[in-house]
């Protein structure tokens, strides 16, 4: 049976958790998804008992630092190890990491990542055996960068939706309509002003989130990609989230492991 390990649950300016990136573990492999944006994505990977030998698949949704900028990390600490690992990601993605690697390292750390790492560009819609999971990757079409998520088909049949960390596009509602897992940005609590109308438009409250998608039927909603001001942010939103969502739901901290039962 799959689980999630949520390496990090925050947006991209928290300073008191992480950045959201997580693990997908299967029986046979595991795929990291995302990598933060700092050297914390190795230390977090520690906490939960794995190191960088143990990761063989990643695969990076967008450009944006605090989804990308651990790979930076990756690729500098690898040097000593010269493990293998196959990066996944959208075309936008690829030329962003070329562009990471000539500018950030001298040749001959060029030439041990291109040694080390394999890239691929993943096709929209097109199925994958990654890490022994099926994985159909799709593009969310965000506002501006490009965003794939993808479409998990788990061992039981069931399913789980990632849509990376923008709210979800209209256009997506019947691919994630009756899923068994979707996994959304909720930003904040609906309660929370002080974030200016830029964020707004590119994410959504746990309120807004919940009565949007309640009506998709969805099992399990699973928040990712909050701030990280409230101590007792699980509780919080958690309480708003059950007001305006019938079904499960789900708000991780970091670290927190998810059975995909």
């Amino acid at each position: 049976m799959e689980k999630l390990i949520m390496l990090g649950t925050g947006h991209g300016s928290v300073q008191n958790s992480y950045n959201t990136c997580f693990l997908i573990e299967s029986k046979e492999d595991k795929l990291l998804v995302d990598t933060g944006g700092s050297i914390q994505i190795i230390t977090n990977l520690k906490e939960t008992g794995y190191s960088l030998n143990d990761i063989n698949h990643i695969f990076i949704s967008h450009c944006h630092t605090d989804h990308l900028l651990g790979l930076c990390w990756i690729f500098k600490l690898n040097c000593l190890k010269h493990h293998k690992i196959k990066v996944y990601s959208n075309k936008e993605v690829y030329d962003s990491i070329k562009n990471l690697i000539k500018s950030l390292y001298p040749e001959t750390i060029q030439k041990m990542i291109i040694e080390d790492f394999t890239f691929i560009i993943v096709e929209e819609d097109r199925e994958y055996d990654i890490a022994g999971l099926n994985i159909t990757f799709f593009d969310c079409l965000a506002k501006e960068n490009s965003l794939y998520g993808f479409d998990l088909k788990l061992e039981n049949n069931k399913s789980l939706i990632f849509l990376g960390d923008e709210t979800c596009n209209p256009k997506l509602y019947k691919r994630i309509k009756n899923k068994d897992y979707v996994m959304h940005e909720a930003f904040c609590l609906d309660s929370d002003n002080s974030y200016p109308n830029i964020v707004k438009e590119h994410h959504a409250t746990v309120k807004k989130v919940c009565e949007t998608l309640d009506p998709l039927n969805i099992k399990n909603l699973i928040l990712y990609h909050t701030e990280d001001s409230h101590k007792n942010k699980k509780e919080l939103y958690e309480k708003e989230a059950k007001k305006h969502f019938n079904n499960n739901i789900i708000v991780p901290v970091d670290l927190e492991e998810i059975i995909l039962r």
